[in-house]
């Protein structure tokens, strides 16, 4: 277990020195304050977790950590040839789509909970972490993918249901509104 939180920090140490906009801007606060970037990058971490626990709008710092650098990645993946990061980032979102839902009809209760934001931030950097024990294959592994393989002619068949549905829907407004149109 040690030797893989060194690995992972290492993996930290190594990401926070390489050449891209944020590190440039992190040597030049480091060369001005002197005090290394490791530490900076921590306090950063520090400061947004006990904003995430006492802060107003902590709601929307959790999903914007959640949803922005995934999407980011979701469209690097589509650009490249590689079919690996598609299935990492499309499992991503089949789980974040699954705890949104969740979430929606639990949200009353659990929004009231201290350290609910900070708690459901980590779950979600968990989700998209690039690691072996990454929570968005550990979860669509263990719970998603077993179910769906179990129900999955019945979800189809009501897939199937309200598809027809809806496109019956669509030719109804479609045939309403030209109606509507002819008469004025």
């Amino acid at each position: 277990m040690a030797a893989s939180i060194e690995f992972y920090k290492e993996q930290a140490k190594k990401m926070l020195y390489e050449k891209n906009k944020f590190t440039d801007i992190l040597a030049q606060v480091e060369a001005k304050t002197q005090v290394k970037r490791e530490y900076l990058a921590l306090g950063a971490v520090v400061l947004v977790s006990l904003y995430l626990v006492f802060g107003y709008g902590a709601q929307l710092i959790c999903n914007g950590i959640g949803f922005v650098y995934p999407a980011y990645c979701s469209i690097k993946a589509l650009e490249s040839s590689k079919k690996e990061d598609d299935t990492r980032w499309l499992t991503y979102w089949v789980v974040f789509a699954l705890f949104s839902v969740t979430e929606f009809f639990s949200d009353l209760l659990l929004s009231w909970f201290p350290l609910y934001w900070l708690a459901k931030c980590l779950f979600l950097v968990w989700c998209f972490m690039p690691v072996s024990w990454n929570g968005s294959d550990v979860i669509y592994t263990r719970v998603v993918r077993p179910f769906f393989m179990k129900h999955q002619t019945g979800i189809d068949s009501v897939m199937s249901k309200v598809t027809g549905k809806l496109d019956q829907l669509g030719d109804d407004v479609i045939k309403v509104a030209g109606d509507a149109v002819k008469s004025d």
